[in-house]
């Protein structure tokens, strides 16, 4: 019968030893092992004559893959109708600007956001989500949690078919060469192609 006893207490230990290592521990860390794929897009105003600055605008994005599987509507449609997406992968995708901003008409301060991509429950329409950086420094949020992000503001961007896939996000500012303070924004992932003007208040 002690036999017996001490058998069945060895055969609780192992249990226990076979449950704690398949446990996932409390904490983990991820990152590190190589280098994020990011992008990064930028206009730079220098005034040639008297050799110095005079304002720059930025965005840093992670480049996530554009899935065949993506084309499918309605799996689009779920993961994108009536959410903040957070447009990149890995750490914030950021704007940073030194120089005031009318993005689609709308006053942007100089600063430092995180941007997310926010669609509406309708489908219809795409906006720019606008996320103070110290409040999700505060909060402890990455952006996998876009969603519990709280949303400073919000800017429409138009939608349209890109003319060719886009394996990997781009994010793209374009100077118009006719007016230097008119800037476009571009984001084109897959087959999915969004733009806004950006109007500059650069001194020149």
């Amino acid at each position: 019968m002690k036999r017996l006893m001490m058998l069945f207490a060895l055969l609780l230990c192992l249990a226990a030893v076979g449950v704690a290592q398949d446990a996932k521990p409390a904490v983990q860390a991820f990152g590190g092992i190589t280098p994020d794929d990011r992008g990064s897009t930028r206009v730079l105003y220098w005034d040639t004559v008297k050799n110095v600055p005079l304002g720059q605008l930025a965005i840093d994005f992670g480049r996530p893959l554009w899935k065949k599987e993506y084309e499918n509507q309605a799996l689009f449609d779920g993961f994108t109708k009536g959410k903040v997406w957070r447009l990149g992968n890995n750490f914030w995708t950021t704007l940073d600007t030194a120089l005031p901003l009318k993005i689609a008409g709308k006053e942007v301060a100089p600063g430092s956001y995180y941007l997310g991509l926010h669609r509406s429950a309708d489908g219809a329409t795409w906006s720019l989500a606008f996320i103070d950086p110290v409040k999700v420094r505060q909060a402890q949020l990455d952006a996998f949690v876009i969603d519990k992000a709280p949303i400073e503001f919000t800017i429409p961007v138009s939608a349209a078919k890109a003319a060719s896939t886009a394996d990997k996000l781009t994010v793209l500012l374009t100077t118009n060469k006719a007016n230097l303070k008119e800037v476009t924004l571009t984001i084109t992932w897959g087959t999915l192609q969004l733009s806004a003007p950006i109007q500059v208040a650069v001194q020149m």
